[in-house]
């Protein structure tokens, strides 16, 4: 049938196919993005589970301390008695001394490692709330036809975003609270590491880098977004 056709009509007839075709192809391409950092500073939940991982982590890093301290104390005994004991004495203060700061240097690992304790219970405390927020996600997806909804987060690469396309608010809002109403949190009291000085120089307090966030942008975000979605 095309055949018999001239090039006007033709072009015609593709014309009228890709008008009805171009929305389509549009639609099934819909994204959007959220910031989960600002997402997070809204739930009560997400702020209860950061301040039990920040105590254990503070009563973890006391026990390494207190150890490498005993270390440090018996090390300042030996070296003011070292002329008076004998070889076979000296090995075994030594040794005593190496030990400590063996037995703190494995508590370290064991607490803070990457396999870790600390990391198991983040995983424990952290994983569910994870999990609420993802259900969702997929049904703000599936009800707005999104393919792909993107993460806006510290760690993100993505070097521009349009407000017209962060659904952060409505996220927040289906998860049943108010946009901008954020919560303090501190995170991560202590870091992983390893060895003396790391565990040392580990803060014993919280990393407070969202929480300006929470009290500035949090708040003109929700009067930005909420009513562009």
């Amino acid at each position: 049938m095309i055949r018999n056709l001239n090039i006007k009509t033709l072009v015609a007839v593709l014309t009228l196919i890709a008008s009805f075709a171009f929305p389509l192809q549009v639609d099934a391409q819909k994204f959007a993005y959220i910031d989960s950092e600002y997402v997070l500073l809204h739930l009560p939940e997400y702020d209860a589970a950061q301040q039990e991982l920040n105590t254990y982590a503070i009563e973890w890093q006391a026990e390494i301390e207190a150890k490498l301290e005993a270390a440090d104390r018996l090390e300042v005994a030996y070296r003011a008695e070292r002329v008076l004991l004998t070889n076979e004495m000296r090995q075994k203060r030594e040794q005593e001394i190496a030990d400590k700061r063996a037995e703190a240097k494995e508590m370290q690992k064991q607490k803070f490692g990457v396999d870790g304790e600390l990391f198991q219970k983040r995983q424990e405390l952290i994983e569910p709330i994870q999990q609420q927020i993802f259900e969702e996600l997929k049904s703000i997806a599936s009800s707005s036809g999104y393919m792909v909804i993107f993460d806006k987060s510290n760690q993100s690469n993505m070097l521009y975003t349009n407000p017209k396309y962060d659904i952060s608010d409505r996220l927040i809002k289906k998860l049943g609270y108010v946009p901008g109403e954020t919560i303090e949190v501190e995170r991560d009291a202590v870091s992983k590491g390893s060895g003396k000085d790391s565990g040392r120089d580990k803060g014993k307090g919280g990393n407070n880098k969202n929480n300006n966030r929470g009290g500035t942008s949090g708040s003109t975000r929700g009067a930005r977004n909420s009513g562009s979605k």
